[in-house]
């Protein structure tokens, strides 16, 4: 993580804060297109105190400072930032500006100020050009290189900047120019602050000349780039960074930006057309990795005429969990229980998809189904001073060489991981391994001792474990900012967890005990589960017609899924015996789950 000292700067032109008042839009609900558009014109330009060019330096300091990636205070600056590790360079406000002489004849010599809609477009009238919704901070080399190009995307880059940002002729619609593409990362905040400009400055923007207009004060951007920023739009979502800069700019000069207050808004004036169409079902709905506290539920993606946005999640026809991947891991599961799990697509305009086939995840018995596949985090130690360790367990059936594993730290969960401890030696079976800080004050001898970056981990550090160098078990919240998550204490998987979740579920699956607690670290052990019968019988099994289902109590449903997890029979015979036949049945085994008034169970059956 970046160290940086930060002087905050009191602006003279800022009397009091101000949040952006509750009913700054009233006038603007229930209007639509172009008339909404000019309404916000209205709203945004009523209150703009422009504050002049040279002030932009010290309104950044509350506008654009990092406090959401490194979480420095330095500027942060678009063209530079790296999202997912350590930028390339940064710089201190009001240091190394591109102004007294500086020259900018590489990236990281001095930042300025980056105009959204080039100066040259509206001749460095004001309020255009102190306008911060549309002027950021920026690195001057880079900006430089962005010129007065279009915003666009490219397929092979001229230039590229170390953030990634590219410089080269545009691929997307119609338009073949040199333009410059920002990374994904900020592409929706650049689309939004273009239709602010768009909105704020309606009534001359018609009279200027430039690549991205079409010369009308109405739907001012030409095809082709309006097409391109409704997609950036959709894809980068309002984020609270965003949320935080327009109350910023809002009490630095007055107004605030209305697409990032309401961004539905967007296509409400640029794209009024509703869009009424469902997105299709997920597809191939598939459950893998059974635990005795999780699985792995996985599934095709589904398709849209605009575009599915995030799926929703149910468990037992509840709502469990809202995901962009398609993929996702429930844990906290309870031990040999099942679980009808479906999917249901959205799209960015609320429109739902049916809900996927219904499928059973069933989780596993530890003591009665196996051993573990995979090596896992048994316990972490935050301890005082240096007392920092991390015992790994190995419950498969083979001694496991550690040749290929190691462990990293990631700073506050919010950069990349930092420079990996590799582990040294085997870990027999039913045996644990310890690694521990080299000025660790421990109450055993470690296996392996290291002072490096990863085991100096605090309690809000997310800790991982690598085996060839994928991530495979995680403590810790990745992208959690500064929240401790274990501070100051020990935590012990709970001992029903045998195998390792790159999903850390601290309630589900850890114990947690006061600082310095060192009497269990080396030694970690599996429950033996008393192995239950099912409270009924199936019969005949292996059956080639009709099978009986037989229960000293009511019955009152019954369900058999094939070997995908798919259900392919539902009764509710509300008796104690029911029999069902599976003459059509494709061959093979068949779970069946058999709920009664209370209880729910699950054994098989073999069509034969």
């Amino acid at each position: 993580m970046k160290k940086s000292i930060l002087i905050l700067i009191v602006l003279s032109t800022i009397n009091t804060l101000a949040q952006i008042p509750t009913n700054y839009y009233d006038s603007a609900v229930g209007l639509s297109g172009y008339t909404l558009k000019s309404e916000l014109h209205s709203i945004i330009t009523n209150g703009h105190s422009d504050q002049g060019y040279d002030a932009l330096y010290d309104g950044y300091v509350t506008t654009d400072s990092d406090n959401y990636y490194e979480n420095d205070g330095s500027v942060l600056d678009m063209y530079s930032e790296n999202p997912s590790g350590t930028d390339p360079y940064y710089y201190t406000h009001n240091n190394l500006t591109c102004t007294g002489g500086l020259n900018y004849d590489s990236e990281n010599d001095c930042y300025n100020r980056e105009h959204i809609v080039p100066q040259s477009v509206f001749s460095s009238q004001n309020p255009m050009q102190g306008d911060i919704h549309q002027v950021v901070p920026s690195d001057g080399y880079v900006n430089n290189r962005r010129s007065n190009y279009a915003f666009g995307e490219i397929s092979s880059a001229s230039w590229t900047s170390m953030n990634g940002s590219k410089v080269g002729s545009n691929t997307y619609g119609s338009y073949t120019g040199t333009v410059f593409e920002p990374i994904d990362e900020f592409k929706g905040d650049i689309a939004r602050m273009l239709f602010y400009f768009a909105t704020r400055y309606e009534t001359q923007v018609d009279s200027w000349s430039h690549t991205m207009f079409n010369g009308t004060e109405d739907q001012v951007f030409a095809d082709w780039f309006l097409d391109m920023l409704l997609e950036w739009h959709t894809n980068d979502p309002v984020h609270q960074r965003e949320l935080d800069r327009n109350q910023a700019a809002y009490d630095y000069q007055g107004n605030a930006n209305p697409f990032i207050d309401h961004p539905e808004w967007v296509n409400t004036i640029w794209n009024p057309t509703p869009d009424n169409e469902n997105p299709s079902a997920p597809t191939n709905l598939v459950v893998s990795n059974e635990t005795s506290n999780s699985l792995l539920l996985s599934w095709d993606a589904a398709t849209d005429n605009v575009g599915v946005t995030a799926y929703d999640i149910y468990k037992d026809s509840s709502y469990e969990a809202t995901t962009s991947n398609t993929s996702y891991q429930p844990t906290g599961l309870t031990v040999l229980t099942s679980y009808d799990l479906y999917v249901i697509a959205k799209d960015a305009a609320g429109n739902e998809s049916v809900s996927s086939t219904t499928v059973i995840g069933t989780t596993t018995d530890t003591g009665s189904t196996g051993p573990a596949t995979e090596l896992f985090f048994s316990e972490y130690v935050e301890g005082s001073s240096n007392n920092k360790a991390l015992e790994i367990a190995n419950f498969t059936n083979n001694s496991i060489s550690l040749s290929n594993y190691s462990v990293a730290r990631n700073g506050n969960g919010s950069g990349g991981w930092g420079t990996p401890v590799s582990l040294i030696g085997t870990i027999a079976s039913n045996d644990v391994f310890v690694i521990a800080n080299g000025s660790a004050n421990l109450s055993m001898t470690p296996d392996q001792l290291s002072s490096q970056d990863a085991l100096s981990f605090n309690g809000n550090d997310p800790v991982g474990l690598f085996k060839d160098g994928v991530l495979i078990d995680i403590i810790g919240v990745l992208n959690g900012g500064s929240a401790n998550f274990a501070k100051d204490v020990t935590l012990r998987r709970k001992p029903e967890v045998n195998n390792p979740n790159t999903t850390f579920d601290l309630v589900g699956e850890w114990d947690s005990y006061p600082q310095d607690t060192f009497d269990d670290l080396g030694n970690h052990t599996l429950p033996t589960p008393e192995f239950k019968q099912p409270d009924f019988s199936i019969f005949p099994n292996p059956t080639s017609d009709v099978i009986t289902i037989s229960s000293d109590t009511t019955i009152e449903s019954v369900s058999l899924y094939n070997n995908l997890g798919s259900k392919v029979f539902t009764s509710s015979p509300n008796e104690s015996s029911t029999t069902i036949n599976v003459a059509n049945f494709a061959f093979g085994t068949y779970l069946i789950k058999v709920t009664f008034e209370s209880d729910t169970k699950i054994s098989r059956f073999i069509k034969q």
